[in-house]
């Protein structure tokens, strides 16, 4: 093997290794954003819940050091705000598309002002550390090309795509899955054969806000060690639409976020590599990938039918 064939091995190493890195927070929000919208209610504040988790993740393993309650605050910050939706989207049917906007600001000006008058400036903490899997001596890290690849990511990333069959289970093999396709797709016909459209849509709807909370607590203490302000820089209208590349579904999502994130780790080498690609288009890549997607009709026509559509018992 030559010092060309090296060269082209460690780029190709490099961008593999750094897009399953940062599909990491996508997988945790969109994952979330997708049992959401399963149920019928579309939350585009998942970029505002991505930060305060960020944020109240990072404070927690600041002042105390613990990675387990960095993470476990994240959760319950993202629930809370999740419960927050739940209360203007479901309860009192406000139009979904501007309270999950509306929540997005909430969660960007409040983390900018939390982060001003308790941290002042940008610190830095010791964050989820690569696992390397050693058996003695042996890591399956040190085997070329598919340790570096593969099994040098922190628990976080590990986590995120455990997730992915998880979700799968859930959704499809579980009474509680059921319910939630179901009040997405018919919840008269739901709410008729006893399910509790509002419990059910409640639930999901939580359960996509902890695990927002999550995925911005993935960058804070995970991928960046650090936590300034608008860190996700839009990372959470990706998610939102990654579910619609995913058509709902986990495998989906999975396949969107590595795209994704390949794309977007290879315009990160483009610039790294100082090649004669002007940065700016380099940049832009992933998010046009995502545009043309996104404009592909049949997935429209798999999304719940009454996604963003808000439930009244008792009408037709």
């Amino acid at each position: 093997m030559n010092n060309g064939d090296l060269t082209t091995l460690t780029i190709i190493v490099g961008i593999l290794h750094s897009g399953i890195r940062l599909a990491t927070p996508y997988l945790y929000a969109a994952i979330g954003e997708m049992f959401s919208q399963r149920s019928g209610v579309l939350n585009l504040g998942v970029d505002g819940i991505m930060l305060m988790g960020a944020f109240f993740g990072f404070f927690t393993v600041f002042k105390t050091g613990s990675l387990l309650l960095g993470v476990l605050a994240a959760a319950f910050v993202g629930g809370l705000m999740g419960l927050i939706l739940c209360v203007v989207s479901i309860t009192y049917q406000a139009e979904q598309g501007i309270s999950g906007i509306g929540l997005y600001m909430f969660g960007l000006g409040a983390s900018s002002l939390l982060f001003k008058t308790m941290l002042g400036t940008v610190e830095g903490i010791q964050g989820f550390s690569e696992l390397h899997f050693c058996v003695g001596s042996f890591c399956l890290a040190d085997v070329p090309v598919i340790g570096e690849i593969f099994f040098n990511h922190s628990l976080m990333t590990y986590g995120a795509y455990a997730l992915v069959p998880l979700a799968w289970w859930v959704l499809n093999k579980t009474t509680w899955g059921l319910k939630v396709r179901s009040v997405g797709q018919n919840p008269e016909a739901a709410d008729s054969l006893g399910v509790n459209v509002i419990q059910v849509r409640y639930t999901a709807v939580t359960l996509g806000g902890v695990l927002a909370g999550i995925a911005g607590a993935s960058l804070s203490i995970s991928l960046l060690g650090i936590f300034q302000e608008n860190l996700t820089n839009g990372m959470g209208f990706i998610a939102v639409a990654l579910v619609y590349f995913g058509s709902w579904k986990p495998v989906g999502v999975l396949a969107g976020a590595l795209l994704f994130s390949i794309v977007n780790a290879l315009q990160l080498w483009v610039q790294v590599l100082n090649l004669n690609i002007p940065s700016d288009v380099a940049v832009m890549l992933p998010y046009l990938l995502t545009i043309i997607a996104l404009a592909l009709p049949f997935r429209r026509s798999l999304q719940p039918a009454m996604l963003t559509k808000p439930f009244t018992r008792g009408e037709n």
